[in-house]
């Protein structure tokens, strides 16, 4: 077996990460990274001590909420969000770091990785938010897709 790329090795983490998602949509995983160092991990699921869409349903499914739009009606946190939050909540510095992730970030989660100072962004699928590709041009921020 070859040894795995940084990429690949950091990606491979992702989709293990992934598989905590409570959210019926699609699973997805977030893991920042600064000098090859795993800083802090995400996945997608409601907020701690709060019922998951698994066991209530999901909102934006029974109101028939197209990927990509209205975001605040969702009981679950974005993966991106969860790993900056468990930044903030164990005073790890994020800034400079490099986030992978399972999916292309929302707007949302674009402006948030902006603001966090993250370096770059690197995921596995597309995500249907143009404003979010836009952003990170504008910010010089490189989003870079692989497989």
């Amino acid at each position: 077996m070859a040894r795995k790329c940084w990429d690949e090795y950091f990606m491979s983490i992702v989709d293990l990460v992934a598989q905590r998602s409570t959210c019926l949509r699609r699973h997805v995983g977030a893991v920042i990274v600064k000098d090859k160092r795993i800083l802090t991990t995400g996945y997608n699921g409601a907020p701690s001590g709060v019922a998951h869409c698994q066991d209530v349903g999901c909102l934006r499914e029974t109101l028939s909420i197209p990927a990509g739009e209205r975001h605040e009606i969702c009981r679950g946190i974005h993966a991106e969000q969860n790993a900056i939050i468990q930044a903030a909540t164990f005073g790890v510095s994020i800034s400079g770091g490099i986030i992978y992730t399972t999916h292309q970030p929302c707007f949302i989660c674009t402006k948030m990785l902006i603001n966090a100072h993250i370096s770059k962004i690197i995921y596995q699928e597309p995500y249907p938010d143009k404003f979010a590709i836009d952003m990170l041009h504008e910010a010089k921020i490189p989003c870079i897709k692989i497989q």
